[in-house]
């Protein structure tokens, strides 16, 4: 085993970018405190282009005023990162949060580097690091983008590749390896950042209370993709095929949806089938109010990408691990990874709107099972020091 003083791992990806995404924050977390509770000390690194910097409202600004900054720095300092934690702004021109020369150092002091999604890529730090893992959270996209030579995956110059497309390289999966042995892995959650939440109590565990719930974005930050003549389609596409779900259950299901001003008229509709919508800005804004939100619900609902869907892909979700570490059953729609992980109580799939109002109905019916088993999957599947020591092992550098 390396020394106490040797262990240091690099976790590459997009905080400030997401700047009031608390979702998005956890899956970065949990990476770095996954690491850090099997004994690894962690540094975390992002880039960021001033374009890209909002303020309060939206608009443009500089870095050192933008909502991203501040966003940064909250989670940072809420999780214990200050001083292990950098932001390349415009190509190197700024480094916020450490010196320059504690940052190479440690860089190249690092045993690992784990790119989520090809994040890091500035080449006077991405070339001091060994042992570079590539880690791939949105299989499809990625491999067809590389296949069609558009340079968005940036997948160049890695030691290994990793996907949570547990199905990506199977005779019945579509999408192409592009000639790289994919290892395959689930999101990992740390059990003690998400505890098993109580149990909501009285009327709220009958089917007049709770909701079903998830946290989402009706379009995402990708457009539809092609490949091979056939084009793989989004959330919302999916998200249209049950849209009464509601009337035909009678039961609250609710979205904390980003959803574009331009998209109003499915909004309308959303509203008139009984949905509810939360602003994701308000219920889960910060990695706190994210935690609050899942806990507090009383199953997760939710749809996946149609490109997920409809290559079989095998993808699974980080949001829905934090639901079933809470112990809220999960309804989700299968993307392949039925095959890999136990379903039918505490994590429960559906394939078309028919299934999905059954599930719904049996995890009522059926809610203390289905609230045990949620804890118990999460546990025994996507524990972070399992799932994280078995790929650093993997990738030789237990």
């Amino acid at each position: 085993m390396p020394s106490p003083a040797a262990r240091l791992a690099c976790v590459a990806g997009a905080l400030a970018n997401k700047p009031g995404n608390g979702g998005e924050a956890w899956v970065r977390l949990s990476w770095l405190r996954g690491l850090q509770r099997l004994g690894w000390r962690v540094v975390f690194v992002e880039q960021i282009a001033s374009a890209a910097c909002v303020d309060a409202a939206g608009a443009a600004c500089a870095w050192d005023v933008s909502e991203n900054r501040r966003f940064f720095d909250r989670v940072v300092a809420d999780f214990g990162l200050t001083g292990s934690a950098a932001v390349i702004v415009d190509g190197g021109s700024a480094i916020h949060g450490m010196t320059r020369d504690d940052l190479f150092g440690r860089a190249a002091a690092a045993r690992v580097l784990l790119n989520i999604s090809g994040h890091l890529d500035w080449p006077p730090l991405f070339d001091r690091l060994s042992n570079r893992v590539y880690l791939d959270i949105d299989p499809g996209f990625t491999q067809f983008w590389q296949a069609q030579g558009t340079g968005g995956s940036r997948l160049e110059g890695h030691d290994a590749y990793v996907t949570v497309g547990l199905n990506v390289g199977a005779a019945d999966c579509c999408i192409p390896t592009c000639g790289i042995r994919w290892q395959h892995v689930l999101p990992p959650v740390t059990l003690d950042d998400w505890p098993m939440a109580e149990s909501l109590g009285g009327d709220d565990d009958a089917p007049a209370g709770g909701r079903f719930t998830t946290v989402a974005s009706w379009r995402g930050p990708f457009g539809p993709i092609t490949h091979d003549g056939r084009t793989f389609g989004l959330k919302v596409h999916e998200f249209r095929k049950v849209l009464d779900l509601p009337a035909r259950t009678g039961l609250p299901f609710e979205v904390a949806l980003a959803i574009h001003a331009g998209d109003a008229a499915d909004r309308e509709k959303l509203l008139a089938a009984g949905w509810r919508l939360a602003d994701p800005a308000a219920v889960a804004a910060d990695p706190h109010a994210f935690r609050d939100y899942v806990s507090g619900s009383l199953a997760e609902f939710s749809v996946a990408q149609g490109v997920y869907v409809d290559t079989n892909s095998g993808w699974f979700s980080d949001r829905t691990v934090r639901y079933l570490a809470s112990g809220r059953p999960t309804l989700v729609q299968d993307t392949g990874f039925s095959r890999h992980l136990p379903t039918g109580t505490g994590l429960v799939t559906f394939r078309t709107p028919d299934e999905a109002a059954a599930a719904a109905a049996d995890i009522l019916a059926r809610y203390d099972d289905h609230r045990a088993a949620a804890r118990a999957i999460a546990a025994a599947h996507f524990d972070s020091d399992r799932i994280i020591g078995r790929l650093l092992a993997e990738v030789g550098v237990a």
